[in-house]
Order: structure tokens, then C-alpha cells, then sequence
């Protein structure tokens, strides 16, 4: 399993290419434990193809975090992935950062802001 406790309030999954995508954010779901007080982290760098039940799940996800008010990050989009997001509308509904550091960085921001 990929997903790190980056800190306590942060969550970072390195996310495995089809077909084992959608039981990873399935496993961020669960570990999330529905009361989700972690921002999520999801790093593309793997992924080359997305299902839509894998997009499925991404937008089930982010229903939890937005809920209680917590960020979801996508990262290290490959250009055929970004394009899916960028087809579907999806683009817009989802934070997007080009690298991990970058994403952390801005969560660390926001997190002194507030």
C-alpha cells in the first residue's frame, strides 16, 4: 500500500496504474475512516490510463473531503491522464499541482494562513 502520513493532518498516495488504481483510492477512502481530518495528496506519476470507475471513486473521495472541509490535490498528472481530466470537465472539480514538493508546499501555505 502506498499511502503515507506525511503529517498529521496530511495523507500522500502514490497511486499504482490501472488495474490497481481504483482499490488504492478504495483503501484512501477507508483509511480516511469517514470523518476524513486530513488533506489528500494523489500522486499521478504511475498512472498512463484511467478507468471511469476509477474517476468514480476520485469524485467519491473528494465528496468526503469537501464535507469536512479538507483539500484534495492531484498531482504528477501524465499528459494522457491530464487530457481525460481535461475532456470530461473534471479539470475544473480538481485541485492540480505538477509535483508533490509543489503540492505539500501549497498545503503547508495554506495550513499558516488559516
Amino acid at each position: 500500500m502506498s499511502i503515507q502520513n506525511w503529517s498529521e493532518d496530511i495523507i500522500v498516495v502514490d497511486l499504482p496504474g490501472e488495474p490497481h488504481i481504483g482499490d488504492e483510492i478504495t483503501a484512501t477512502i477507508d483509511s480516511l475512516n469517514f470523518d476524513a481530518c486530513s488533506d489528500v495528496i494523489l500522486d499521478f506519476s504511475s498512472v498512463s490510463v484511467i478507468t471511469s470507475s476509477s474517476i468514480a471513486k476520485l469524485l467519491k473521495l473528494r465528496k468526503i473531503l469537501v464535507r469536512n472541509e479538507r483539500t484534495l490535490i492531484f498531482c504528477g498528472l501524465q499528459p494522457r491522464t491530464l487530457n481525460v481530466f481535461r475532456l470530461t470537465g473534471l479539470i475544473d472539480v480538481f485541485k492540480v499541482m505538477d509535483d508533490k514538493m509543489m503540492a505539500l508546499a501549497t498545503l503547508r501555505l495554506s495550513q499558516c494562513l488559516v
